[in-house]
């Protein structure tokens, strides 16, 4: 909130709060969740407008024209959570959303390899992105070399936990149904997103070492080995806050489907 006062942008932070859109100030503030009674409060002690006057968060209070959300989300996060990982994307999304066009998506940090040098890269390596909201970045000439055609419409059937993006879109399904999750679970997604968003552009071709980032290269054998022992640790962190997240949803889909007898 500081830099965006300034105007200062940042490579690797500002997407926590561009790409996704939860706002600064309702991340700062706290919620128990729904069904919780809190006791000596007031109406003027609490930000979210969802309780009303009074200290407690109805489940019939969700929006009724979210439900479908609840049932894809709980649905996509369950399917998530079966599959096994896949660790041998090696980070290429970012070098996918740069190869073959002379703009970047961040024009003012320089890549820390020339151009031409990024492109064959690519073009050395299998493209496996398994992540439609990562692939729909990709330029025009390097979505046909990723070895799934990803769509919106069967990114369910092709998300997996140890894709990093994956990891970092926790984040967004918790704050999608704030106040009526739990803020611990919020705030936990918050910081291993911004744990991945590290790891993801430290192995991106961006130097970023003006920022006090260390590349991790995978254009050499020892990046890549990196970064699979990095996505390994961030998936085994995103597994319980996944699951934890999975229960939140489903029971505030089970109360909302019996809000005349909550009130």
């Amino acid at each position: 909130m500081a830099r965006a006062s300034r105007r200062e942008k940042h490579p690797v932070h500002d997407f926590l709060f561009e790409y996704y859109s939860f706002r600064p100030s309702h991340l700062m503030r706290w919620s128990p969740g729904w069904g919780v009674r809190l006791e000596d409060a007031t109406a003027a002690e609490i930000e979210w407008p969802e309780f009303g006057v009074e200290p407690f968060l109805f489940p019939a209070a969700f929006p009724p024209q979210r439900l479908s959300y609840l049932d894809w989300a709980i649905s996509h996060l369950a399917a998530t959570a079966s599959r096994e990982p896949h660790f041998g994307c090696f980070g290429l999304h970012e070098w996918a959303m740069v190869y073959r066009d002379p703009e970047v998506r961040h024009p003012y940090v320089p890549l820390r390899l020339p151009r031409a040098e990024v492109d064959a890269f690519v073009e050395s390596q299998a493209l496996r992105c398994t992540h439609y909201d990562a692939f729909r970045f990709f330029t025009t000439e390097a979505a046909p070399r990723n070895r799934l055609e990803l769509t919106r419409a069967v990114a369910t059937e092709h998300e997996q936990p140890g894709c990093i993006h994956a990891t970092m879109d926790l984040y967004k399904f918790a704050y999608k149904i704030a106040p009526f999750g739990r803020s611990e679970t919020l705030a936990d997604a918050f910081e291993l997103a911004s744990d991945a968003r590290a790891v993801d552009m430290r192995a991106s071709p961006y130097d970023l070492a003006a920022y006090g980032y260390a590349a991790i290269a995978i254009e050499t054998r020892d990046g890549r080995e990196e970064y699979v022992a990095e996505q390994r640790r961030l998936a085994d962190r995103a597994a319980p806050i996944r699951e934890r997240m999975l229960t939140e949803y489903q029971k505030l889909r089970a109360a909302t489907g019996l809000t005349s007898s909550c009130r």
